[in-house]
C-alpha cells in the first residue's frame, strides 16, 4: 500500500510470495505499498481524530494558495465551492458548456444517508458494513466507515441548499431501498436525483465565482498533467471552442474528472465522458488501481440495433416495486408477456435469493440476467444469437396501489422509457438488461484522497477508494459529495499547510516539456492522414472489451482480448483519420486523445483481470465459481488493492499490492439467500 507522508513520500514494503499469476509475462511485480495517512484506533474515532491531527492554514495563507479542480460534476463542484468559500484561490475547469451538465445530472434513483428515519434499523455501521459487503470486501474499511459516517451530514448540507427531496405526508423526508440492503435510507427526488443534487452544487459554486474565490473555465479540456520536481503543478488544457493551447499552473491539482465507462463504447455515461484526465496522470506516475472493477448495472434500456452509440439507464429504484421475471418456457419469449399467466412465469430472482428477492446487489441481478438469457429465455428482439431482455413488470404495485402512487415515484422514469421504446410500461412491462455503468477503479489515493503523485489530490469516481469490486446503489452521489463537501477540504489541508510553495511561471522546463507533448500529440493525430474514423476504433475496443472484459471473463478470452487491443492499437497510430484542424472547434480531434487513452486503458484492464484468478463483486471469471455458479473469491491470495505504476510506452505495467486488513468486520462469503 503506498505510505505517503504530508510530503508526498511513498514507504514501500518487499513483495509477498506469488501465488496464482495467469498473467504472467504481461506485468512485472513491484514492491507492496501502505496508506501511510490511514488513521488507527476504534474505527468510529478515526475520522474524527484525523480531522483534529491534520495541520491547520490560516486564512491569510489561503490566500495566497491555488488550487486546480479538474470536473465540475457533484465531487468537483462541491470541492470547489468548498475551498473557494474557504478563501482559496480555486480554479475550476470542465469540458461541457456549463458546470451544469457534468455527468451527475443523469443519476436518477437517490443518494444514501444512514438517517434511520423508517426506524427499520439503520445505522451509521450497517451501511458501513452493507457497503464493505456489497463490495465484495475488497475495499478499505476505514474509508467506508468515514463514508458511511458523513453521510448524514449530506443529506442535512442538501436540504439546507433547497434539494427538493421527496417527502411523506407529513412533510418528514421520505425514503426508499435499493439493490444490496434490507432497509430504507436512500434520499431521492423523484428519477432526477442527480440532477437536483448537481443544482444544490452549482449554486453553491456560483456564489464563490460571484464572491471573486473561484474561477469557471468551461469547455476546457484537460490534456496533460504540469509535473515540477516530483509535485502536481498544473495541467496544461485546450480551449474546445478556439482549439487553444493554455497552460494553468497552481499548487495543488484535484482531479474530479469522473469514470471510464466509455472504454466499453456502449454505457450508461455521457458520450463526453473519458478518462483522459486520470490517465494523463497514470503516465506521470499516479497509480491506477483495480482498473478491471467495471460495474454493469442490471436495469438498463435493452441495445435495439448495431448502431446504437449510448445505453439508457432505468433507475435501480424501480426494483423496489417492479418484478423481474422471464417466461419459464422458450417457447413463450416471443408472446406478449400480458397473455403469459402467473404459473408459467419464472421470477428468478425471488427463486434463487428470497430473502433479498429484486434487490440483490447490481453485480448478481445482472449476472442471474445474463444467465437466463444464455439459456435461451431472454425477451425482447434478438441480438446475434440471443434475446437480450428481461421484463421488469409494474402490473402487480398498480393494481394494489394504483396507476398515480406509481406515477407520483417513477413517472419521469416512465416517460423516458415510453420516449425511447414507443411502448407504455404501466401497461407493458418494462424489458431491461444489463449494461456498463459506473466503475469502482480509479486512480490510488491514501485516506487523505492524495494519490502516490504529491500534489495530486482524485475525488468521486475518478478514484478508486471506496466501493470494492462492487458500487451499491445511491453510493455513488454520497461519495462525490462526501469526498466534496467534507473529506477533500479537511485533508488537502495537511499539504497546503507547508505553502505557500515555490513560485513557477510558464518558461519552466518543465512546463514547457508538458505543453510541447500536448502540441506534438494532436500534430500527429491530425498528420497520420489514415483511413479510419475515430468511432470506427472506439466501438471496436467497446466490442472487445465487452466481450472478453464485460460481465464474465475467463483466462483464454482476456489473453485474446490483449492481443487484439494491442493490435488494434497499432493500426490506430497508422491508420488513422482526423479531418480539420487544431485551431478551431474539432470534435474528432477530441476523440481521438480520449480513444487513444481509452485503447492504453483497456489493456491494462484485461492484464489487471487477467492476474486476477477469483469473482468477486462485478468481477466474474468463469474459473473461479461455486457449484451453484455464484462468484467465489480467493481472500487468500487476492484480499489486496492492484496499484498499477505505468512501465513506459515500451515496457510492462508494474504490479504494487496494498493489502487489505480487516478490524471492524470479519470477510465472509456473501449470500443474499
Amino acid at each position: 500500500m503506498a505510505m505517503t507522508d504530508q510530503s508526498g513520500t511513498v514507504a514501500l514494503n518487499k513483495p509477498a510470495e506469488q501465488q496464482s499469476d495467469d498473467a504472467h509475462g504481461y506485468y512485472t511485480r513491484g514492491e507492496n505499498i501502505v496508506d501511510g495517512a490511514a488513521p488507527t484506533g476504534p474505527i468510529k474515532d478515526r475520522w474524527t481524530n484525523h480531522i483534529f491531527d491534520t495541520r491547520l492554514v490560516n486564512p491569510a495563507n489561503r490566500r495566497k494558495l491555488d488550487v486546480i479542480i479538474v470536473g465540475t460534476g457533484l465531487a468537483g463542484g462541491a470541492a470547489a465551492a468548498t475551498l473557494g468559500e474557504a478563501g482559496y484561490n480555486v480554479k475550476s475547469f470542465c469540458y461541457q458548456d456549463s458546470p451544469r451538465r457534468a455527468h451527475s445530472i443523469a443519476a436518477q434513483g437517490g443518494i444514501n444517508g444512514a438517517k434511520n428515519y423508517k426506524e427499520d434499523g439503520d445505522s451509521v455501521f450497517r451501511l458501513f458494513y452493507d457497503t464493505v459487503k456489497g463490495g465484495d470486501y475488497r475495499s478499505r474499511e476505514s474509508n467506508v466507515y468515514r463514508l458511511a459516517e458523513v453521510s448524514a451530514s449530506i443529506i442535512d448540507q442538501c436540504v439546507a441548499q433547497g434539494v427538493p427531496f421527496a417527502r411523506e405526508y407529513g412533510g418528514l423526508l421520505d425514503n426508499r431501498s435499493f439493490g444490496g440492503v434490507q432497509v430504507s435510507r436512500t434520499f431521492y427526488a423523484r428519477g432526477q436525483t442527480g440532477q437536483q443534487l448537481l443544482i444544490g452544487a452549482y449554486q453553491a459554486l456560483e456564489r464563490q465565482v460571484a464572491a471573486g474565490t473561484v474561477t469557471t473555465y468551461t469547455r476546457h479540456d484537460m490534456l496533460e498533467l504540469v509535473m515540477v520536481d516530483g509535485k502536481a503543478r498544473g495541467i496544461i488544457a485546450r480551449d474546445l471552442s478556439t482549439g487553444e493551447i493554455e497552460t494553468h499552473l497552481a499548487d495543488a491539482v484535484v482531479l474530479a474528472s469522473g469514470g471510464y465507462g466509455n472504454v466499453f463504447f456502449l454505457s450508461t455515461n455521457a458520450m463526453g465522458c473519458n478518462v483522459t484526465a486520470t490517465w494523463r496522470a497514470h503516465r506521470k506516475g499516479a497509480y491506477m488501481a483495480n482498473p478491471c472493477y467495471t460495474q454493469i448495472h442490471p436495469t438498463c434500456i435493452p441495445v435495439a440495433g448495431e448502431h446504437q452509440s449510448k445505453l439508457t439507464l432505468m433507475s435501480e429504484s424501480l426494483r423496489n416495486d417492479g418484478r423481474i421475471w422471464v417466461p419459464k418456457n422458450a417457447d413463450d419469449c416471443t408472446k406478449d408477456p400480458r397473455e403469459i399467466p402467473e404459473e408459467d412465469r419464472d421470477y428468478y430472482l425471488e427463486r434463487i435469493y428470497p430473502a433479498f428477492g429484486n434487490l440483490v446487489p447490481r453485480d448478481i441481478a445482472s449476472r442471474q440476467a445474463k444467465n437466463v438469457c444464455d439459456e435461451g429465455r431472454g425477451v425482447g428482439p434478438k441480438v446475434g444469437d440471443f434475446r437480450r431482455g428481461v421484463y421488469l413488470d409494474f402490473s402487480e404495485v398498480i393494481e394494489r396501489t394504483g396507476e398515480d402512487k406509481v406515477r407520483e415515484k417513477y413517472d419521469n422514469l416512465f416517460d423516458m422509457y415510453e420516449r425511447i421504446t414507443g411502448e407504455n410500461p404501466y401497461e407493458v412491462p418494462m424489458r431491461i438488461y444489463p449494461a456498463v455503468h459506473y466503475v469502482m477503479g480509479g486512480l490510488w489515493v491514501d485516506y487523505d484522497l492524495q494519490s502516490n503523485v504529491p500534489g495530486l489530490f482524485v475525488t468521486g469516481e475518478a478514484n478508486f477508494s471506496d466501493h470494492g469490486a462492487n458500487r451499491l446503489g445511491a453510493s455513488a452521489l454520497m461519495q462525490g459529495l462526501s469526498d466534496g463537501y467534507f473529506v477533500l477540504p479537511n485533508t488537502i489541508r495537511g499539504y497546503l499547510a507547508d505553502g505557500p510553495f515555490e513560485t513557477i511561471d510558464e518558461s519552466h522546463p518543465a512546463v514547457v516539456e508538458a505543453r510541447t507533448s500536448v502540441e506534438q500529440r494532436i500534430e500527429t493525430f491530425l498528420s497520420i492522414n489514415g483511413t479510419r474514423s475515430v468511432d470506427s476504433f472506439h466501438r471496436e475496443l467497446g466490442h472487445i472489451m465487452w466481450e472478453f472484459c464485460g460481465m464474465e471473463r475467463s483466462e483464454e478470452g482476456l489473453r485474446k482480448a490483449i492481443d487484439m487491443i494491442r493490435e488494434l492499437k497499432r493500426e490506430f497510430w497508422s491508420n488513422l483519420r482526423v479531418l480539420g484542424s487544431a485551431d478551431t472547434l474539432n470534435q474528432a480531434l477530441e476523440k481521438a486523445g480520449r480513444v487513444a487513452d481509452f485503447i492504453e486503458l483497456g489493456e491494462l484492464m484485461c492484464i489487471d483481470a487477467l492476474n486476477r484468478r477469483e469473482s468477486c463483486g462485478g468481477h466474474f471469471r468463469a474459473e473461479s465459481q461455486t457449484e451453484e455458479g455464484e462468484a467465489l473469491r480467493h481472500d487468500d491470495e487476492f484480499a489486496y488493492v492492484a496499484a498499477w505504476e505505468f512501465g513506459g510506452d515500451e515496457g510492462q505495467p508494474v504490479l504494487h499490492k496494498e493489502d487489505l486488513i480487516y478490524t471492524a468486520i470479519e470477510m465472509k462469503q456473501r449470500s443474499y439467500k
